[in-house]
């Protein structure tokens, strides 16, 4: 059995999370890897109806999160979390229940996700329909030493990808992929 790990993506709504979280899962499978992906709205709605978005409420979700990865990984299974987790304490705390962890910070100005604004929500909380929304009315902790940062507002999908797989490289996480034959004629 292959030893598992955590790859936790942080990040304000609309950087990128879910998006790369699916690129990544889609190649470590055709690495031969097994993967699961905890997507935090998916999660939200299966694992944690009723939570609402409260800073207690919000570590619960993470807590919770934490907890299922830690079981996938000590199975085997290479975890990909992608969700918001917006207090550095609450993620430091998970990284140290799950042990082999690596955070990514998908970074992103909130101006560029309040432009993107992919599921309506930014409009909401600016015109205040929503309450404690993290970036707008909330706030968001970005990792203090991420082991990988991607800025989504520069790069596009797959050159994030392209840097994360390096990154899991270079830190040993994945082994290095040998350069591409190119065939001269």
């Amino acid at each position: 059995m292959s030893t598992g790990f955590t790859l936790w993506l942080t990040g304000l709504s609309g950087a990128g999370k879910s998006t790369l979280a699916r690129l990544l899962e889609a190649e470590l499978k055709a690495r031969g890897l097994r993967v699961e992906v905890l997507d935090g709205d998916e999660v939200r709605q299966n694992l944690s109806q009723g939570l609402g978005f409260s800073k207690a409420d919000r570590d619960t979700q993470v807590r919770r999160i934490g907890y299922v990865a830690r079981l996938l990984t000590r199975n085997g299974v290479v975890t990909i979390v992608a969700a918001i987790s917006p207090y550095r304490k609450a993620r430091e705390e998970v990284r140290a229940q799950i042990g082999r962890f690596i955070e990514i910070y998908v970074q992103c100005p909130l101006r560029t996700c309040i432009e993107r604004d992919v599921k309506g929500l930014y409009k909401k909380a600016l015109a205040g329909e929503i309450q404690q929304f993290t970036g707008i009315s909330d706030p968001y902790e970005p990792p203090d030493r991420p082991e990988i940062v991607v800025d989504t507002s520069r790069q596009s999908p797959d050159e994030s990808l392209q840097a994360i797989l390096a990154g899991l490289e270079e830190t040993g996480y994945l082994p290095q992929q040998a350069a591409k034959a190119v065939s001269v004629s």
